[in-house]
């Protein structure tokens, strides 16, 4: 006599494995997300990067040029100057023309001009802080014309 097996009820729903699969894929998703809005932190490194860049690239500028760039920096903003027929003159170009700092953004500059000479060096130390919701970066420009950004 052979017996019937028996029916196993039709299975609905997940298994414990493919449950915890869905939710790892959903997690990786979310920090995906977060990872890339722009935070506070990053804006603020965004600024200070790129008032870093500009620097250097006045500083390049000065050297390319044989004359010199003078940087113009406040609590407002920065911009760059060049000296020409005797008198200093903003200077052209994207980038080098006056730029505020982002809103939200403040600095502790007081007021301070560096001319970079055609070697690239520049005439005394500068040093910006800037800061955005309890976070500080320091923008530095040394003598010898070396631009770097340090945590505050």
């Amino acid at each position: 006599m052979v017996r019937p097996t028996p029916q196993r009820p039709a299975r609905n729903g997940f298994s414990l494995v493919e449950m915890m699969v869905v939710l790892m894929v959903m997690g990786l998703l979310a920090t995906v997300a977060v990872l890339t809005m722009p935070g506070d932190e990053r804006r603020l490194r965004e600024e200070a990067e790129r008032f870093a860049a500009r620097t250097l690239a006045a500083r390049d500028e000065a050297i390319i040029g044989a004359r010199p760039i003078a940087l113009v920096v406040s609590e407002r903003g920065y911009y760059f100057e060049r000296r020409m027929e005797g008198q200093w003159q903003p200077l052209p170009g994207k980038g080098f023309d006056l730029t505020g700092w982002a809103a939200g953004t403040t600095a502790s500059a007081g007021r301070q001009r560096v001319v970079i000479d055609s070697l690239g060096l520049a005439s005394s130390d500068a040093a910006v802080r800037l800061t955005r919701d309890g976070k500080t970066l320091v923008v530095q420009l040394r003598r010898d014309g070396k631009v770097t950004l340090d945590a505050g």
